[in-house]
């Protein structure tokens, strides 16, 4: 199976982007979700975490405090590093399940940081970067999660995207209906570049 990766970073507009392609059929791999449902599956692994970074992880209910692991990686990057020498290849091997298990002829990773993690190189055949205005992507999250601007901002900033890596650019600044339209050009046109890819044999 041809995989592409659909990335951009957060309020870009990437899980538009797969909503688009699920409506038509496509397999889509949500690294976010699948990452989190990990601790759910692995109970052992929450534990583990909260021992590497010497922190608590469980909530009141025994399950992971997702909110405090969340603003613990993004204010402390030698936390994250911990994190993520843990869970990415395990992460790793999901994702190579998952292509193992499709009999779609493409489908798609979904994922903002899996670029600029070496664990993850060659796990995918072509790159699709979604970008948006700062400002827009702000809002977006803003107004999505509830968080203050300034908390938005610097998840923004905290995110590393090796644009270079793209082999097509979907600007994501107006609306939906352009957004479908991008979708439709950069995926399903017969000329484009990451048709004649996925069609490759």
């Amino acid at each position: 199976m041809k995989t592409v990766i659909v990335t951009g970073g957060i309020g870009s507009g990437k899980s538009a982007v797969c909503s688009c392609l699920k409506k038509r059929g496509i397999p889509v791999y949500d690294c976010d979700s699948r990452a989190k449902g990990l601790y759910s599956r692995r109970p052992s692994l929450v534990s583990q975490l909260g021992m590497a970074l010497d922190t608590p992880l469980k909530g009141p209910d025994g399950r992971l405090d997702k909110a405090g692991l969340a603003a613990l990686i993004f204010s402390d990057s030698q936390a994250r590093e911990t994190l993520e020498g843990i869970v990415y290849p395990i992460l790793l091997e999901d994702i190579r399940r998952w292509q193992q298990r499709q009999t779609a002829p493409w489908g798609v990773i979904e994922s903002a940081i899996i670029l600029s993690k070496p664990v993850f190189d060659g796990v995918a055949d072509g790159v699709v970067l979604v970008e948006a205005p700062e400002e827009i992507r702000t809002s977006r999250v803003m107004r999505r999660d509830g968080l203050e601007r300034e908390a938005v901002i610097g998840r923004i900033r905290s995110q590393e995207i090796p644009r270079e890596k793209a082999d097509v650019v979907i600007l994501n600044d107006g609306t939906p209906q352009a957004l479908s339209e991008a979708v439709e050009r950069v995926f399903f046109d017969k000329n484009s570049y990451i048709s004649k890819l996925i069609q490759q044999v």
